[in-house]
């Protein structure tokens, strides 16, 4: 789950991190009223979106006077900004930010990320703030610093005193550093985050550093115990039909293909997936039933995929596992029915009772293009999409 900026800065301000002092307006109407009594030298006035590259996208503006901020902040509610994280469709702000300005003296990058390669936090840092970490990494990968830290011991000066110092701090910034990284490692464990970025963290000309941008992304599966992160959620930045299979317990996630994917597992759900390109078609979603499917989620399964007009056919492919093929089948079959499936629907199943599921799905009176293999259901479905 991911959060706005100005939410992230309320969280790690929580645990420690130096932010600057803002407002955010949630409705236009709003933003007379809050920035009457928001007093600063500069004002910077920012579009809350899931997205980055809001700065080149014209979604943060800096300005000198109330008057200017006031006037920006209602020209940006509304406002579709095109980044290249929203795609050509962009997104709609309908949350506006305004916060204190400071003078800046340098820029830095600071994050923390689980790297599943080590089973590990590691930081990530570079003297190159304020732009894309990726372009840093492709151009002068030597200037990225990283350091892990090993979940036995949690975080120790050691690692904090390895971050500033590589960063070049010295003195009292090398005490903020190191305290920063400690309150960011804290806050990543207590919430159970599975990316904190600060982008830019900078060094004002006053010698204080500062978290001038926020992200956190968070672990879905540990939302349970933090109903306060799950409470800033903001919906309205999700996909519709992603949002509504959460809520039933989906995993799916929209794409720009024609054929629909029904799958239980994850790996067998990006295998299905590589296999329609592979035969010169496009997936239009990726979706994870799991392992213990029911009629019930089987069919809102169904509903979900069929409510992307841009699916041309379906494509289910289960292994049957710790469910048998033939309840598999008898959900197919029933959530078709209840549904309505008036597109092409190419079944393949695998595993426990699979002849017995077959069976069912050729008895059933339905248009169902029965396969043996993922290749078979693959070539099947793409010749009639």
């Amino acid at each position: 789950m991911n959060i706005h900026e100005y939410q992230a800065k309320q969280v790690l301000g929580k645990y420690g991190v130096p932010t600057s002092h803002g407002i955010v307006a949630l409705k236009s109407e709003e933003i007379d009223e809050l920035i009457k009594n928001f007093d600063a030298k500069v004002y910077v006035v920012k579009a809350q979106i899931h997205a980055g590259g809001r700065g080149k996208a014209g979604g943060v503006k800096v300005v000198r006077s109330k008057e200017e901020a006031r006037s920006i902040a209602h020209d940006m509610y509304g406002k579709t900004l095109i980044t290249h994280q929203t795609g050509p469709k962009g997104q709609v702000v309908k949350r506006v930010y305004i916060e204190s300005g400071c003078d800046i003296a340098k820029e830095y990058y600071f994050s923390a990320v689980l790297d599943r390669s080590s089973n590990r936090i590691t930081f990530m840092a570079s003297t190159e703030g304020g732009v894309d970490i990726e372009e840093v990494a492709e151009k002068t990968p030597e200037k990225i610093i990283k350091v892990s830290v090993d979940p036995v011991t949690g975080i120790l000066p050691f690692h904090c005193r390895a971050l500033a110092f590589r960063l070049g701090f010295s003195g009292d910034k090398a005490k903020q550093m190191m305290k920063i990284a400690e309150s960011v490692y804290n806050a990543f464990v207590a919430t159970d985050a599975s990316q904190i970025e600060i982008n830019p963290l900078v060094e004002t000309t006053d010698g204080n550093l500062l978290a001038l941008d926020a992200k956190i992304n968070f672990d879905d599966n540990g939302l349970f115990r933090h109903p306060e992160i799950a409470s800033l959620r903001d919906e309205a930045e999700e996909d519709p039909l992603e949002v509504r299979a959460s809520k039933a317990d989906l995993n799916y996630v929209r794409m720009d293909g024609t054929i629909g994917c029904m799958v239980n597992g994850a790996g067998l759900a990006m295998a299905t997936m590589d296999i329609i390109k592979l035969y010169g078609a496009e997936p239009a979603n990726f979706l994870d039933v799991g392992g213990g499917a029911d009629k019930e989620r089987v069919a809102e399964a169904f509903k979900i995929i069929l409510s992307d007009k841009a699916v041309k056919g379906i494509l289910v492919n289960i292994f049957g596992g710790i469910m048998r093929c033939d309840i598999i089948a008898e959900g197919i079959v029933a959530a078709a029915k209840e549904v309505g499936v008036k597109v092409p629907l190419v079944v393949r199943l695998a595993g426990t009772n699979f002849e017995l599921g077959k069976k069912i799905l050729a008895n059933s009176g339905l248009e169902i293009i029965a396969a043996d293999d993922l290749g078979d259901a693959a070539q099947k479905i793409v010749k009639a999409v």
